[in-house]
């Protein structure tokens, strides 16, 4: 981590003037950084981790933060983590540029593992990051969305890349196809299930702790499994809803006690849960060149991110 920590500097520092003082912000904002270790983790573990797999984790990091300072570009978010955003700091014009710069040095570093499998996936992978943000854009203040509907919009916003992620270590090391492709399957189910637990920290979540202020998704109209259970229990949360437009901050509010009073987030609680389940079945079907203790922990450290 401390390698990839390093190549996710020296991409920051390449640039000079605003542009690459904002993508300096976005890194020093922090981050779990947990695409970058699963990729790390997936890797081969009977010989050291190869020089391309330090290179993708990097990349895995870098499509991230583009898509997180794009994202803050169209939801006019001003707070990521806790502090400014890109967008909110510098602009919005600087914000898409750093996005594009962010994006473009993701497949630069990928590039120097020299294999077109690797740069196919991610590229796979960033077209379905797109194809999210549309999904997610159409479906504002949607309450017709059913959970199916809701599951497809998470594989491409966030759980794609989780398996990408875990695959790239796998493929770049030479774990064989099984692996690879148990791995990449444990990623989307982590991926699944860490969505599913953001947005229901978006709905109980300690601001301090989350970085962003409580109901951000109700604000934007993005219907989350929450919302979708709470809906089938107590129909009479939809008018508030569909009005469309920025809700204040006392109806934000009533939306947010009518989502806890339907008992609905306990049962996306259990819905996360359940692909946490599925991630650790997969999981214990690897050969021994997988890292599974680790990986094991990973998928807990996800579970206690909640709790």
């Amino acid at each position: 981590m401390n390698a990839v920590e390093a190549r996710l500097t020296v991409v920051a520092g390449a640039y000079a003037g605003s542009l690459g003082e904002a993508a300096r912000s976005t890194l020093t904002a922090g981050g779990k950084r947990v695409r970058p270790l699963l990729t790390l983790l997936c890797a081969d573990r009977r010989a050291p981790i190869p020089g391309g797999v330090i290179h993708a984790a990097a990349a895995t990091e870098l499509l991230h933060m583009a898509t997180l300072v794009h994202d803050d570009v169209l939801d006019r978010a001003e707070l990521r983590r806790g502090r400014a955003t890109v967008a909110h700091g510098f602009g919005v014009a600087t914000a898409v540029s750093t996005g594009n710069y962010l994006l473009a040095r993701a497949f630069a570093e990928l590039a120097q593992t020299g294999d077109g499998a690797a740069v196919a996936l991610l590229s796979r992978t960033a077209v379905g990051l797109s194809e999210g943000e549309v999904l997610q854009r159409n479906e504002a203040y949607d309450i017709t969305l059913g959970s199916d509907a809701y599951r497809r919009r998470c594989e491409r916003k966030t759980a794609d890349l989780f398996a990408a992620a875990c695959r790239l270590g796998a493929l770049l090391s030479g774990l064989h196809h099984g692996d690879q492709d148990a791995l990449s399957a444990y990623g989307r189910s982590l991926g699944l299930a860490f969505q599913v637990f953001d947005d229901i920290l978006d709905l109980s979540g300690d601001e301090a702790r989350t970085g962003k202020r409580r109901g951000t998704d109700v604000r934007a109209g993005t219907v989350t499994l929450p919302l979708i259970f709470a809906l089938e229990a107590k129909p009479d949360l939809g008018p508030r809803l569909r009005a469309g437009g920025e809700l204040d901050d006392a109806a934000v509010a009533a939306v947010i006690a009518g989502v806890r009073a339907s008992g609905a987030i306990d049962r996306a609680r259990e819905a996360a849960l359940g692909s946490i389940a599925e991630a650790r079945r997969v999981l214990a079907t690897c050969s021994e060149g997988v890292e599974l203790d680790l990986l094991e922990q990973v998928a807990s450290s996800v579970v206690d991110r909640y709790a």
